[in-house]
């Protein structure tokens, strides 16, 4: 895909209008990704206003971009509006359960995806926000999501005000494994992670947070076990609250 090889994160976008129109081309085509069952178990909310914006940023741990990108992409796995045609077309839908949610998110992330390297190509920027699934109540009460929709990624786009350096990557060695699975010995990582651990900037990180390896930066910083825990909770109670682990459904 062209631009691909040298994508980077944007965080800080320029004023310049990103149109309605650009965006309905972008999602017609990136509706054409693969999809199960010719379903689209997607739906994206689209967010311009300062109010609105302002009010999903707390759920994004008011990272800046979320309030100065000209908009917001939230990317719902949605298997609403199936659950409601089959309603409507004398069928009993049965996708109140955790598969559903998982067919759902898988369309919604290839979805996701297809609209990153298109806006590549288009020379939008963009910010993929992990922290959708983190606290998904406050994005589901600040966009009137009914049952069976579930956040599941947000985009914060605009036209690039800045060119950051790349992120580092693996190898491709790092994660292709031929013919069946190869795990990973000690000398292995070394290989595979010597050159992430030797970069300055991640050397600095290291120092910067008080720790010995840059893995404990990880696990006692960034992703600690607590906070997986806590937030594994948290989401689990959204599924439910959406409709995704009721087992009566």
């Amino acid at each position: 895909m062209k631009n691909l090889d040298t994508r980077r994160t944007i965080r800080h976008y320029s004023n310049r209008e990103v149109s309605d129109s650009l965006l309905h081309r972008l999602f017609a085509l990136a509706s054409r990704t693969q999809t199960m069952g010719n379903l689209q178990l997607y739906s994206v909310v689209v967010t311009r206003s300062a109010e609105q914006k302002a009010a999903l940023a707390p759920a994004h741990f008011h990272q800046p971009m979320v309030e100065s990108a000209p908009v917001v992409l939230t990317i719902c796995a949605d298997f609403r509006r199936t659950t409601r045609w089959c309603e409507e077309r004398k069928a009993s839908p049965g996708y109140g359960n955790f598969l559903s949610f998982i067919n759902a998110a898988t369309d919604a992330l290839l979805f996701t995806q297809t609209f990153c390297n298109l806006a590549d190509e288009e020379g939008l920027g963009y910010c993929y926000l992990g922290t959708t699934v983190y606290i998904p109540d406050t994005i589901i009460d600040v966009l009137h999501l009914p049952k069976l929709v579930m956040p599941v990624a947000t985009l914060t786009i605009g036209w690039p005000a800045e060119e950051p350096p790349q992120s580092d990557r693996l190898s491709v060695e790092a994660f292709v494994h031929e013919e069946r699975y190869r795990d990973y010995t000690a000398e292995l990582i070394d290989t595979f992670y010597r050159e992430k651990e030797q970069l300055e900037e991640n050397q600095a990180f290291v120092k910067e947070n008080g720790k010995e390896t840059l893995a404990q930066v990880f696990t006692d910083c960034r992703y600690t076990k607590k906070d997986n825990e806590a937030m594994s909770a948290t989401l689990l109670k959204a599924l439910e609250r959406q409709g995704f682990l009721d087992v009566e459904r």
